[in-house]
């Protein structure tokens, strides 16, 4: 399945029909916010209506071509310039290889730079999107070296708990003060380098995350998992952590009953907003990295139509 969900994200005539069906659009505009900017930033001022910020992220990665980089990175300085003129948080998610880490660290730096340097004047906020642990070591080097000690609290980067190195750098990153997104991870590792079960990736997740509850920087609580978040909640509420020192944050479109409990409850609370012309192949590769992602993406709608849920 995997590898026939691959391959259809590749297949420029299948992207075609889907982008003409009247119904996979309607399915794919669920999670994903359109494809213009002014779409991505209207669903950011939606939910900021509803008491909700967000963080906008303009798909696509592993750009091969320093042009696409560039563009990217165009794209991105009149998105931070379009949410503040809108009023909505200046916040936004980026991943290096969409700026050009694969061609050359200096042009992806010099990509970078000019998007923080644009937030930092907004009073906004970047984080790093972390890719396949292959990029895992390059992401937190450039993110240390090269972002944190020029823009500090503007920006900020994301840990997997399914990779077995996760403990050490939430250390490192707890004693530089970053602030740190921490989320489950979807990509398909290698037992060597990841828990090869949900079961373990979750009490991993657990452990990380009391800790930075603890000791972290405004950490983002990304998860889904209602007893992860009842765990969250009452272990919070027991050390004596106020509701305004971390926010849990929620994909696009997936489990809106809980994004208002959770509001209506008094917690802080972020949605991550994908948007772009590659939506089609971001969700064939969301698929694809987890095909049980099937069963999530179409559970949750069924969830949300139940009664009380």
């Amino acid at each position: 399945m995997r590898q026939g969900l691959l391959w259809l994200s590749e297949r420029q005539g299948v992207f075609n029909f889907v982008r003409s069906n009247g119904l996979t659009r309607r399915f794919a505009s669920r999670f994903v916010a359109g494809e213009s900017i002014d779409q991505g930033v209207e669903a950011a001022r939606e939910l900021g209506r509803r008491g909700i910020t967000a963080s906008l992220d303009l798909l696509g990665e592993s750009v091969a071509e320093e042009g696409e980089a560039v563009t990217a990175r165009d794209q991105y300085l009149r998105m931070l310039d379009r949410m503040a003129a809108s009023g909505a948080e200046v916040n936004v998610s980026v991943k290096l290889t969409q700026m050009g880490l694969d061609i050359s660290e200096p042009l992806c730096a010099a990509n970078m730079g000019a998007i923080l340097d644009k937030a930092a004047a907004l009073q906004g906020f970047v984080r790093l999107d972390m890719e396949g642990s292959d990029y895992t070591q390059r992401t937190l080097d450039f993110f240390r070296h090269r972002l944190f000690d020029r823009f500090g609290a503007h920006s900020g980067v994301v840990i997997q708990s399914m990779l077995r190195r996760s403990e050490r750098d939430i250390e490192d990153l707890i004693a530089m003060q970053a602030r740190v997104r921490l989320c489950k991870g979807a990509y398909l590792e290698a037992p060597a380098v990841a828990f090869p079960e949900k079961g373990d990736v979750d009490k991993n997740y657990v452990r990380l995350m009391e800790r930075l509850l603890l000791a972290g920087n405004y950490p983002g609580i990304a998860t889904h998992d209602e007893t992860i978040i009842a765990h969250a909640r009452d272990f919070a509420r027991r050390q004596g952590i106020a509701a305004d020192r971390f926010e849990f944050q929620m994909l696009y479109g997936v489990r809106r009953d809980l994004q208002e409990r959770l509001r209506q409850a008094g917690y802080r609370l972020r949605v991550y907003i994908p948007f772009g012309t590659q939506w089609y192949p971001y969700l064939m590769r969301r698929l694809a990295e987890r095909p049980a992602n099937i069963a999530f993406f179409l559970g949750n709608m069924v969830r949300e139509s139940v009664p009380g849920r």
